[in-house]
């Protein structure tokens, strides 16, 4: 896909991740229509990168608030060719001692936002005259599983499936979609579930440049899936 000038949607765009997908794409000269609950990060980027950025606060749990946004602003003649869908929440803890509202958490933002979003976008997609992609970011923990992770892994190998299913489903229209399965990344998303970050983990920088690498392939080239992690996971001396 050519990037330049191309429109995109990011999903948690605000930090970590999400936030370096959003400036990679910048860079690449496409319009990001960047999510988020607070947007005092977004606006800060749009103060950096004028038309480019376009800051939306959004939760995207909430599905009557992100329709009418998604049908206010696409149409057939506005249509996303990039949707990343990499907002996700996390709570770690025995099963027992996981309150529900945790867990119902988890569920509505890493999967029925996911699905909110996908859902509105893919008919436009279907429209297009030109290659589209969706990329899910999942997580090592959607393939192996870890302790006391029941929910977040529940989440992660639902992702893995969803994307698995609609990639047979939309490969014909057109419409690539591509997983992304991280290890640990050095985020404050640990440090606020009670895992402390360090700096051998994956950084944001070099996981949003391989998600441009996977964007940037020829159209007839699909990568289904990647996963990566830490050369050294261990802490730092």
């Amino acid at each position: 896909m050519n990037l330049d000038s191309a429109t995109a949607i990011v999903t948690g765009a605000s930090r970590g991740l999400g936030l370096a997908t959003a400036k990679s794409l910048i860079n690449k000269g496409v319009i990001v229509y960047g999510l988020a609950r607070s947007t005092k990060t977004l606006d800060a980027l749009k103060d950096t990168h004028g038309d480019n950025f376009i800051p939306v606060a959004l939760d995207i749990t909430n599905r009557e608030r992100v329709s009418h946004w998604f049908d206010s602003t696409f149409s057939a003649d506005h249509t996303p060719a990039i949707l990343i869908n990499n907002a996700g929440a996390g709570n770690f803890g025995k099963i027992e001692e996981l309150p529900f509202e945790e867990w119902q958490k988890m569920m509505d933002t890493n999967l029925n936002g996911m699905y909110q979003l996908t859902s509105s976008v893919v008919p436009l997609m279907k429209q297009s005259q030109n290659v589209t992609h969706i990329i899910n970011v999942g997580s090592i923990l959607g393939l192996t599983g870890r302790s006391e992770s029941s929910a977040y892994c529940t989440t992660k190998f639902g992702i893995q499936g969803f994307t698995k299913a609609l990639r047979k489903e939309l490969r014909y229209d057109g419409i690539k979609l591509s997983a992304i399965h991280p290890g640990s990344i050095e985020t404050d998303f640990f440090a606020e579930s009670g895992i402390e970050s360090h700096s051998n983990m994956l950084q944001p920088n070099d996981i949003s440049d391989m998600i441009i690498a996977v964007l940037e392939t020829p159209d007839n080239m699909l990568v289904d899936e990647i996963t990566m992690r830490p050369l050294n996971p261990k802490r730092p001396n």
